[in-house]
């Protein structure tokens, strides 16, 4: 930080305490929600454990609307809490987030476990309002109503954000680096990486959760007044670019955490340059052009669209991620790095973000699509993004906040546990898309059973490596007080 930046700065004992409740409350939820998902590959597969597909479909949306609404608030965590050491954030604001998210909460589950809600996190129109009589048009509303309250949650953090960074640098485009990136103005290598990420998610994610507001609002108005029926293409378009730039905003959202806790780790600094300013401006546009190929079975969209989608799949994961997962390696090689829970964890979510684009390219192509997007491949890839990228981000930060990284063999060991569970747990969605195995079905074939034995088993062993890292983090993280690493090394 340079000297001009250490006023901005906001001591720790500031900082920490509405961090700490976020990430306290997120890693316990995390571990229910893995429960729920290896109950679910249980029931799947040869063991005698059934469900029955009514309760299958109301974990599977409790599953998928759990973990992105929790990620996102655990990535929103991360972004915070570094930012607030260059600008000025309002914790109040920040506290008030976490309260309304948490009402949110309350809604979503409550229209899941009390209404029985099961029309997936995605509630594609029409389905929320045909339900075929298994659930009221009030779980309907309160379940997308929640969704719309977490929107105005997060738009409310993000506007301090906005406010708090354009105060400090002018500009939400001098944050991004443009002067830099276009000549205008010299390249400052100690401009901070946090703040150029941030710029990037504030650009996305408030385009995205309006896009959900808007077709949450449309389905709201749906359910209550049946007659007005809005284009289902139209709505179709809005889900996806809102699900597509929320989840991506949260990846990008954490990896703050890898650029801003491995240079402590390494002693080497995380420097901006040309290529770094260049990488984020083309993620920036490409995340919100790129989510057509979610859409490439959709054949009444326009072919420039489902053309622009495959490209871009293609490319939109290269740019920060190649300067990204490149700049990471170099900064820890032959550094004398410190291995341990949370050095662990940040570097085995590079090699998660790094790999995960692999599958997600192979189903962006169109002739695999055809014959790979509705089977359990596409979970494969995101739970790659997820499991090995994103959540390793998290981990890794909330270990490094409660005790840098300081938990003994416990958490060393539970970082190895959770990379092979949650590789093993990937490998089985991946193989069992490969062989042609649908998606979203409660019940399968007896010849693909023997994977979803597999998959719980999987998911059992990151439920166990989550709970090795996260028990610790839990019992130090109240009392816990931030020292640097050359300190506690």
């Amino acid at each position: 930080m340079t000297a001009s930046e250490l006023e901005y700065a906001t001591p720790d004992t500031q900082r920490t305490p509405v961090v700490k409740l976020y990430l306290g409350i997120g890693l316990l939820v995390f571990a229910g929600l893995m429960l729920v998902g290896a109950l679910m590959r249980a029931a799947q597969g040869a063991t005698t454990i059934s469900i029955g597909p009514e309760v299958f479909y109301q974990l599977m949306t409790l599953h998928g609307a759990g973990m992105v609404g929790t990620a996102g608030l655990a990535a929103l965590a991360v972004n915070w809490y570094f930012l607030s050491k260059y600008v000025r954030l309002n914790q109040k604001i920040f506290l008030g987030t976490l309260v309304l998210s948490l009402v949110a909460v309350v809604m979503i589950v409550g229209s899941i476990l009390i209404g029985k809600f099961a029309a997936g996190w995605t509630f594609l129109y029409p389905l929320p309002a045909t339900s075929l009589g298994l659930w009221s048009k009030g779980a309907a509303l309160t379940f997308v109503g929640g969704l719309l309250l977490l929107g105005v949650a997060f738009l409310l953090v993000y506007l301090d954000m906005g406010i708090a960074i354009v105060r400090r640098y002018g500009s939400i485009a001098r944050a991004l680096g443009l002067p830099m990136l276009f000549g205008r103005e010299p390249i400052d290598p100690t401009h901070p990486p946090a703040v150029v990420a941030s710029a990037m998610v504030l650009i996305v994610n408030v385009a995205g959760i309006a896009a959900g507001a808007i077709v949450l609002i449309m389905t709201i108005l749906h359910l209550i007044y049946p007659p007005l029926a809005p284009d289902a293409l139209l709505m179709k378009n809005l889900i996806y670019f809102f699900g597509h730039v929320f989840i991506n905003a949260t990846i990008y959202s954490a990896v703050i955490a890898v650029y801003e806790i491995l240079p402590l780790y390494a002693r080497r600094p995380w420097t901006v340059s040309r290529p770094f300013l260049a990488a984020w401006l083309a993620v920036t546009l490409m995340v919100l052009a790129v989510y057509p190929h979610h859409l490439l079975m959709d054949f009444a969209m326009p072919s420039w669209m489902a053309i622009m989608g495959q490209i871009l799949s293609y490319t939109s994961g290269i740019p920060v991620l190649v300067v990204t997962a490149f700049s990471g390696l170099m900064l820890v090689y032959r550094s004398g790095i410190r291995w341990d829970a949370a050095s662990s964890l940040l570097v085995l979510s590079l090699f998660g973000w790094a790999v995960g684009i692999v599958p997600a390219v192979i189903d962006g192509m169109i002739n695999v699509n055809l014959v790979m997007h509705n089977t359990l491949w596409v979970p494969g890839h995101f739970h790659f993004y997820l499991l090995l990228g994103l959540l390793p981000m998290v981990l890794g930060f909330a270990s490094y906040l409660s005790a840098n990284g300081q938990q003994g063999r416990t958490g060393r060991v539970g970082a190895m546990v959770y990379a092979v569970g949650a590789t093993l747990l990937c490998l089985s969605f991946l193989v069992s898309g490969a062989l042609s195995v649908p998606r979203r079905f409660a019940v399968h074939e007896e010849s693909w059973q023997w994977l979803g034995d597999v998959g719980a088993l999987s998911g059992g062993i990151v439920l166990v490596g989550t709970l090795m890292i996260a028990v610790p983090i839990l019992l130090k993280l109240p009392r816990a007080r931030l020292a640097s690493i050359s300190e506690s090394g």
